[in-house]
């Protein structure tokens, strides 16, 4: 809170306080929400978009739980933070395409309360978000959609399919890990990041190339490990599939696309 109350002293109360996925990085969350509650204008906004935790668990994506995020929330949790800390959570947006389930809050001092807020806790709380049982099946849902992809992935690698992975960002390198998916399987993994290029996966060692590699080597798959952008990856490589190349997405259920 002191670092909020030490910029409002300098450049005065914000209008806009934004944080687009930055929340789950945060350790300290109570003490960031008081540090936005010390910025704020009291007609201000403070809007801030994070994965949705109902949805991270429906869709059983596990891969974006890694060490940089400290924290999942659900608007169950971010109406609390807020309104122990001074704030209200006024209204929120849902935006199902981005990455994999994304709300945005606008949180303020104004005490209004939007239908769209009281709709998605009455969802939440139907669900059975708020307690510990909503997740007890979770790991064991996440294990069955990794048997189900190493059942698919060997079936085609022991028909004698080259595969290829696509994206080696944090997600990619914790699926890979998690389902103990290594070079015996991927032969490499494309991304368009330069300084990945000529490296590797951490934990597998799968190479790290360009994504051209995929028209210089043409392999009979590719996973893909960036899901959340399958289809902007699917149209990007439009001539591998020209050629007779498939995609796998991985991610609440394998499945290919051809």
């Amino acid at each position: 809170p002191g670092t909020g109350a030490r910029v409002r002293a300098e450049h005065g109360p914000a209008d806009l306080v934004c944080g687009n996925n930055v929340f789950a990085h945060i350790p300290d969350v109570v003490g960031f929400a008081q540090g936005l509650r010390a910025m704020v204008a009291d007609d201000g906004w403070v809007s801030i978009e994070v994965q949705h935790l109902l949805t991270l668990v429906e869709r059983k994506q596990f891969d974006t739980i890694y060490h940089e995020h400290h924290s999942y929330f659900s608007c169950t949790s971010v109406n609390n933070l807020m309104r122990d800390n001074g704030l209200s959570l006024n209204d929120v947006e849902y935006f199902p395409d981005l990455h994999g389930g994304t709300l945005r809050w606008h949180c303020g001092r104004r005490r209004e309360v939007s239908d769209r807020v009281r709709a998605l806790l009455a969802l939440e709380a139907d669900e059975g978000v708020p307690s510990l049982e909503h997740y007890a099946s979770f790991s064991q849902r996440v294990d069955e959609t990794i048997e189900s992809l190493l059942a698919m992935l060997r079936q085609r690698r022991y028909a004698g399919r080259r595969i290829a992975a696509y994206g080696a960002a944090a997600k990619g390198s914790t699926l890979l890990n998690t389902s103990g998916i290594g070079t015996e399987l991927i032969d490499f993994v494309v991304d368009r990041n330069v300084h990945k290029q000529g490296l590797l996966v951490p934990g597998v060692h799968i190479p790290i190339r360009p994504p051209a590699a995929l028209l210089d080597e043409q392999p009979d798959d590719v996973l893909i490990l960036a899901w959340n952008f399958a289809d902007e990856i699917v149209a990007q490589q439009a001539e591998y599939v020209r050629r007779g190349g498939t995609f796998i997405v991985p991610i609440p259920e394998p499945k290919v696309i051809t």
